[in-house]
């Protein structure tokens, strides 16, 4: 990541009957036709579908987009790509240092980079380009083929019961889409979730290992921890079933509620979430010695190593460097660019009060 260089713009052209479809049920995923051109491309302009994404960033003035490739029928790689309108984190940062800090202890995440988007010739600010979760994803990551699920809404707990209505859920594999993969891995997962709930607890950690990657899951646990995305543990992730090892692994998802912040561009607590996180699957990982064990000592390690200051700082700089031009450009937050700023320090502080927070409870993990 170089912070010097410019931010590419992406040039999105759409019919004004398309931006009227558009905008007549913005909770709808229909997608329009729309034509994308891309600073320093090879191809001069590229068929789309585009459509709005997100739950309640939908009601925003600043709207986020999924797109397809048309024609090519894939770019660099890939068939689809979301740009993420980042409207209530003035920090714009936050989703990716958080893909970076995942990726920095071992775990699984997309790619993020910033951009600059027009539609129709009007400036729409700065965005983030978020590599979708699918089955091209595992191609340009050399992973091996395998089913990949979205956590879509909170009743992908890991339990049987929904915290929606408090009542028993219809099937095994409520919460969940599949993005990639056959009906023969829909019933791997309903599997899944029956044995995390099902087997006594003394057989619970030789029977889990069989169905979930351990180490990566307590990296993901460690990783949900110290950003404190409370959404992170029943929510905001995807579930990769790679086939050949028959061990399900966690990717994370929508982070920018995160380094001091809730999804309302809120102060969170530095000590909102315990060090043991939550959820069914990791209260029960964790009610395992051998698994508590491991946690303490990769949570020590990535508290030592990882989550610093010294460690994190750099790149939160480098990012600094790179928006800073383009903040006050933004119609969407020129009022609060004095903000961008600001943010800075509110991500720094929370990284040394979290890292001592945590450090002063590692105790609890023995």
């Amino acid at each position: 990541m170089q912070s010097k260089r410019k931010l590419p713009l992406y040039s999105i052209r759409i019919e004004e009957k398309n931006v009227k479809a558009l905008n007549k049920d913005v909770s709808s995923d229909r997608p329009v036709p729309a034509n994308l051109s891309i600073s320093n491309s090879r191809i001069d302009k590229m068929k789309i579908m585009i459509s709005y994404r997100g739950a309640h960033i939908r009601k925003l003035p600043k709207k986020s987009y999924q797109c397809t490739y048309v024609k090519p029928d894939m770019f660099s790689g890939e068939k689809e790509f979301h740009l993420n309108a980042e409207y209530i984190d003035h920090s714009f940062i936050r989703n990716k240092l958080s893909f970076h800090f995942f990726q920095m202890i071992g775990c699984l995440a997309p790619e993020a980079n910033h951009i600059l988007l027009e539609i129709n010739d009007e400036f729409q600010g700065i965005y983030l380009r978020l590599e979708s979760v699918d089955r091209y994803f595992l191609k340009q990551k050399g992973l091996p083929d395998g089913a990949i699920y979205y956590a879509e809404n909170d009743d992908a707990n890991f339990s049987l019961i929904s915290p929606i209505d408090n009542d028993v859920k219809d099937s095994f594999d409520s919460g969940y889409s599949r993005k990639y993969g056959t009906k023969e891995d829909d019933e791997k997962l309903k599997q899944f979730i029956y044995k995390i709930n099902t087997v006594p607890q003394a057989q619970f950690g030789k029977e889990i290992i069989k169905h979930v990657n351990v180490d990566k899951y307590l990296r993901w646990l460690a990783g949900v921890v110290c950003t404190q995305n409370f959404d992170g543990f029943i929510h905001n992730y995807a579930l990769y079933y790679p086939r050949e090892t028959g061990l399900f692994e966690l990717i994370p998802w929508d982070y920018d509620a995160t380094w001091g912040r809730d999804i309302h561009g809120r102060m969170l607590a530095y000590d909102y979430i315990p060090i043991e996180g939550y959820n069914t699957l990791t209260a029960r990982i964790l009610d395992v010695p051998a698994f508590r064990k491991q946690y303490k000592m990769l949570m020590r390690k990535i508290l030592n190593h990882q989550f610093t200051l010294e460690q994190l700082m750099p790149v939160i700089n480098m990012m600094y460097d790179q928006l800073r031009p383009y903040v006050d450009q933004d119609p969407y937050k020129g009022k609060y660019s004095g903000r961008f700023e600001k943010e800075r320090h509110v991500i720094s502080q929370y990284i040394k009060q979290r890292n001592r927070y945590l450090k002063q409870h590692l105790s609890e993990l023995d």
